[in-house]
């Protein structure tokens, strides 16, 4: 399955029929990032369509403030007590791993992706994993392969 692809880091041709799930998947997260953007700020409302988002895998204990921009929502793991403030945008095709008790600042970017430098359409991933009780501040960018260590 091409999620399993991504999330090993096997290249993967943005071109080939084997994407086609991919693709819906960018859609999906696409269409409700723009819901969530567009709905009033408050948790009730927010909430469950985040949790859409996360395939309802958002702790009730953990929060991301809108706007938001996740491309693939299902390759998301968000643990309990997680703080995340507005404007976040992840790449997160490789995987993305958010440990317990962790704060995001606001417009914080994590990126997943890279390409082939020979063959442009071909995609590199290497997942992020952020451990327990980490900080991390505003608009700070974590690129493909990076873990931040708990505490």
């Amino acid at each position: 399955m091409v999620f399993e692809k991504l999330k090993n880091g096997e290249a993967v041709d943005m071109l080939s029929e084997e994407y086609g799930p991919a693709v819906e998947e960018l859609n999906r997260s696409s269409i409700l990032c723009w819901k969530i953007g567009q709905t009033e700020p408050s948790v009730e409302k927010i909430r469950p369509l985040l949790n859409e988002l996360l395939f309802n895998r958002l702790p009730e204990s953990s929060y991301i403030m809108p706007p938001v921009q996740i491309d693939f929502g299902m390759q998301m793991s968000i643990a309990e007590n997680v703080f995340i403030n507005h404007s976040l945008t992840l790449m997160s095709a490789g995987g993305i791993e958010i440990g317990e008790g962790s704060q995001i600042g606001p417009q914080v970017t994590m990126v997943t992706t890279n390409h082939d430098f020979n063959h442009r359409n071909v995609l590199n991933c290497r997942g992020i994993k952020i451990g327990k009780n980490v900080w991390i501040g505003a608009r700070v960018t974590i690129m493909p392969g990076e873990t931040v260590g708990d505490n």
